[in-house]
């Protein structure tokens, strides 16, 4: 920038000479003349100088004498220019082509940018839209949980394949403070237990816990409305906390862990490289003696370190654990059957007979079985794991009559499949007598008395019969007799031999000739 307003001062206010003017503002006494003149020439005084900027009255002074000027170069629609890049294909370098082809049409003369300062000026303008809201993290406020993209290994022993496993890295917002471990996937049952020894290792909970949008915390992902996981969303439940998932796509949503998994990456990925591990829990005691120390690196530009900061801030703002841990469960739709029962992993569970028919959510977890109706727990059971099939009923279930022999004894639905035909019956009776209870049998019975609306009675009886012909009186065998119609091929007597008579074949006759040599 010119001096030219400090040469304009220094003149009308200060009464100093050129000679002086040069040695004080630092140009030439040439230069001195040459804006002292121009100011004259334009008719500019010191007091309108004074209301008047450094670049207007260099404007004024260099403009208005009219010397040869650049031509005007053409603007920029940055707004187009951003719009475009979004497309696929689209490059600068193919934008400012079409640029350079507009202005050369253009009959005011003007003249393009080049290529490196279009680029530049777009850089520029980017500047001022991708802006960046800087997130103040309140004391256990919120925990930030990711997966890291590079995966540390582990070494089967036998076989000596490398297996590659995942790097869990949650991160308090506040203090930093960090928890890694290594997880076999990123599945349900190892997402959830990830984050339940995380809240352990902190010693308390955050109010908000933002993931990213998995399938272990998120059913339907969405970027304004994701429905969450049933399991997780009952984690965040018995924790008292919050989930707001990260927008897809959306890094700096949660940009504080993604940071932490750099840092980890770093820190102890890269302190890992030249070790070898032939166990999950092996690698797992690197990795936390390795996470102490980063925990306890002093900060660059901050006092103190991430435990400090965590002692400080994080640690007296979150709230206790619960006195029981969190216990993982698995969510099932169901309809109760006619037999006032549901089935769970091959396994039979009674509910209250006024539900017959109706939807039902099980939730099952290592030692309990609920079910609910409505969002309402209806029953509760202890997990079954003795031989499938085995049944769980309760007494009170039963409607009053089935209590007394009444309208479903297991005679009468042995009654009703003789009624099809005798070999059903007598494989319905077995069935029934097969079970441990009788009522565990109910629904492969009913399943096997309504085959005959379709393959109709005589086949189904037919059907039955070689069942038992052949020792396996299942309605699976059954099944299988009907769906490959062997119940309409008749088995002929196994002391008849079946002769071939053919021209070509020899009898035994033929063998028992004796040749004159």
């Amino acid at each position: 920038m010119r001096k030219i307003r400090e040469v304009l001062r220094l003149k009308y206010e200060r009464k100093l000479s050129h000679r002086e003017i040069s040695a004080s503002v630092g140009i030439s006494k040439g230069s001195v003349s040459s804006y002292l003149k121009r100011a004259h020439d334009v008719g500019l005084s010191w007091e309108q100088a004074q209301a008047l900027g450094d670049a207007q009255v260099e404007h004024l002074l260099f403009k208005a004498l009219g010397r040869n000027e650049p031509p005007g170069r053409a603007p920029i629609d940055f707004n187009w220019v951003h719009q475009e890049l979004h497309k696929t294909g689209v490059t600068l370098q193919l934008l400012w082509v079409e640029y350079r082809e507009q202005v050369d049409r253009d009959p005011r003369g003007w003249v393009a940018y080049q290529y490196s300062q279009f680029c530049d000026l777009y850089r520029s303008f980017r500047k001022t839209v991708d802006l960046s809201m800087r997130q103040v993290h309140r004391a256990g406020d919120k925990m930030f949980i990711d997966y890291s993209g590079k995966k540390p290994a582990i070494v089967d022993r036998d076989t000596g394949e490398v297996l590659e496993v995942e790097l869990f890295v949650a991160v308090l917002g506040a203090s930093s403070y960090t928890y890694a471990e290594a997880t076999r996937s990123q599945k349900l049952g190892d997402f959830i237990g990830s984050c339940v020894r995380t809240l352990e290792h902190f010693g308390g909970v955050p109010q908000i816990a933002v993931p990213d949008q998995l399938r272990s915390a998120v059913k339907g992902p969405d970027r304004y409305d994701p429905e969450l996981n049933p399991s997780y969303a009952e984690f965040a439940a018995h924790y008292g906390m919050a989930v707001v998932p990260a927008r897809p796509r959306k890094p700096k949503d949660k940009a504080k862990v993604e940071n932490a998994v750099l840092v980890a990456q770093r820190w102890i990925l890269a302190c890992l490289r030249n070790r070898v591990f032939y166990s999950l829990d092996e690698l797992n005691v690197a990795i936390a003696e390795l996470l102490e120390r980063l925990n306890e690196r002093p900060f660059q530009k901050l006092e103190g370190c991430r435990r400090s900061a965590f002692e400080r801030i994080d640690r007296p703002a979150l709230r206790p654990l619960p006195p029981t841990r969190y216990e993982l469960s698995h969510w099932k739709k169901a309809r109760v059957n006619i037999d006032y029962c549901v089935e769970y992993d091959a396994r039979i569970y009674s509910v209250p007979h006024a539900l017959v028919g109706q939807k039902v959510d099980i939730r099952a977890t290592t030692t309990t079985l609920e079910v609910l109706y409505n969002a309402r727990r209806i029953v509760s059971h202890r997990r079954c794991y003795g031989p499938k099939g085995t049944a769980t009923i309760l007494e009170e279930h039963r409607p009053k009559s089935h209590r007394q022999y009444g309208d479903w004894p297991p005679s009468r639905v042995i009654d009703w499949a003789q009624s099809v035909g005798p070999s059903v019956g007598q494989v319905v009776e077995h069935i029934l007598h097969s079970r441990p209870h009788p009522e565990a049998g109910y629904r492969s019975c009913m399943a096997l008395i309504r085959d005959a609306k379709r393959y109709g009675p005589g086949r189904l009886d037919d059907a039955c019969r070689r069942a038992l012909s052949i020792g396996s009186p299942t309605r699976k065998s059954v099944q299988m007799i009907l769906k490959r119609g062997l119940d309409r091929v008749h088995d002929e007597p196994s002391d008849t031999p079946r002769m071939i008579h053919h021209e070509n074949v020899r009898g035994g006759d033929y063998y028992d000739r004796k040749e004159n040599l």
